[in-house]
This record gives C-alpha cells, structure tokens and sequence, in this order.
C-alpha cells in the first residue's frame, strides 16, 4: 500500500462508511445526551462528569471507560466545536480511511483517542503531584480531537505533498501544515501552561503522540512479520515514512 498521495490540491473527500459512522456517533451524543438529556432533562452534568475524561475519576476510581467515552462528547454550549472536529474527521478521515480501509482506520482513530487521554492523565496526575494542584485532576475533558489530531499526523504522512489551504486561504503543503499545527499547539501549551486554558492543548499533543508510535510499532512490527524483506504485493497495511456551564476543558 503506497504511502504518499500526489501533489494535486485537496478536494472534498467523499463520505466514507467509517468516517459517516463516527459522525453519527458524535451526533447521536451530541444532541440526545447532551443538549437534550443533560441540558434538558438532567440537573447538573452528570453525563459529562460519567463520561467526560476526568483524571481523578480514572485514577481514584477506576472510571477506566473515561478514556474511550470522552471522545464521543464535546461542548453543549459551543457549537463550533462539535461542527469544526467533525468537518476535520471528514476532510482529513476520509482518505485515509479510502487509503488504509475502514477497519485499520478505526483501530487507529480509538488509539489515538484513548492513547492522548491515557497521556493527558499522566501528565496531569505527575502535574499535580509536583505542584500540588489539584484542579487538572478534577475538571473534565470533552472532545474527539486527541483522536483527529492522531488523523492530522497520518495525514500529513500519507498525503505529505498534498496542497491544502491554511486558514482556507494559504497553500502550503500537507506536511507543512501539520509541522505548524504542532509547532501552535506546543507554544499554546507553554503559555497556557497544564490547566490554563479552555482547550486542552495536552490532549491534543497526546493524540499527535500516541499516532506516532502507534505508527512507528506498527511498521516495526509489519517489517519483523515480512521478515525484513520487501512487501509483497497486497499484504502491507502501511510503510511509515519518517466555560462554567460546559467541561472546562475540551479538545
């Protein structure tokens, strides 16, 4: 399976089978647990607090789910963010998952996501140990981007000398792009600091991270399968080419 795509500017992508379902999903949760349920019908936010990634929870009480759910939620007060994660699961996912095929693209979509929240609550718990400060621990964490940042590294990977438009107006290409994106977030994160700010630039790290080396295991262990030769037609997956009334925290 080749690696690169050409150097054509990016078009939209068609709605793949897997990237529609983890639409669906995100909707589904969106709109019937979250405005509905728990804006609506619930006191308080029991569901974002059930299943929002809080690392107190994880880590004191063993809400060993948080990791997988939290990716399914996202802010019920900012409809931006709901809008903006799924347009990029689509632009971006839908390649890939035409690429790869839709089940290696989900295997690698909930290891990222599980992977950034699993790095997230480390972080934060080794944070809180040194400071003191307990606040991290206990604010919850909503969003599917620890995943789609994952994607925005596959992608600028497989599509690295693609042409796409930064801002929606300077071309530049694939790799180019995802070289900034994590070169923003790693000095949002050092002027935010941990728990300083609405977005959790940690998680989205943690996602870009856990892509990585998954990817980099990944190959290493499809190279020790094929025994180190060269890959035979149509067995090789992949060659790497080296707010108070919503979560505190989203992705």
């Amino acid at each position: 399976m080749g690696l690169r795509g050409g150097p054509q500017m990016q078009m939209v992508p068609p709605l793949t089978k897997m990237v529609k379902r983890l639409i669906i999903a995100n909707v589904f949760c969106w709109i019937f647990l979250q405005i509905i349920l728990e804006s609506y019908v619930l006191s308080g936010q029991p569901i974002t607090s059930l299943f929002g990634l809080v690392p107190e929870l994880v880590v004191g009480r063993f809400f060993i789910w948080q990791p997988f759910t939290y990716m399914f939620l996202h802010s019920a007060s900012d409809v931006g963010h709901i809008v903006f994660n799924l347009l990029l699961l689509w632009f971006m996912g839908a390649d890939l998952e035409i690429r790869w095929g839709s089940k290696f693209f989900l295997i690698y979509y909930l290891v990222c996501g599980v992977g950034a929240a699993v790095l997230y609550t480390f972080v934060v718990l080794i944070y809180s140990l040194i400071t003191g400060s307990v606040q991290p621990l206990l604010m919850p964490v909503v969003g599917a981007s620890g995943a789609l940042f994952g994607i925005l590294l596959a992608y600028g990977i497989v599509f690295g000398e693609r042409m796409v438009y930064f801002f929606f107006i300077f071309p530049m290409k694939a790799k180019v792009f995802v070289a900034i994106i994590g070169c923003i977030e790693v000095v949002m994160l050092l002027l935010s600091g941990i728990g300083g700010s609405r977005v959790a630039n940690l998680a989205h790290l943690g996602g870009i991270a856990s892509g990585f080396l998954f990817l980099t295991f990944y190959t290493k262990w499809q190279q020790r399968k094929r025994g180190g030769g060269s890959s035979k037609k149509g067995r090789a997956k992949l060659k790497l080419v080296v707010d108070n009334d919503s979560p505190k925290y989203w992705n």
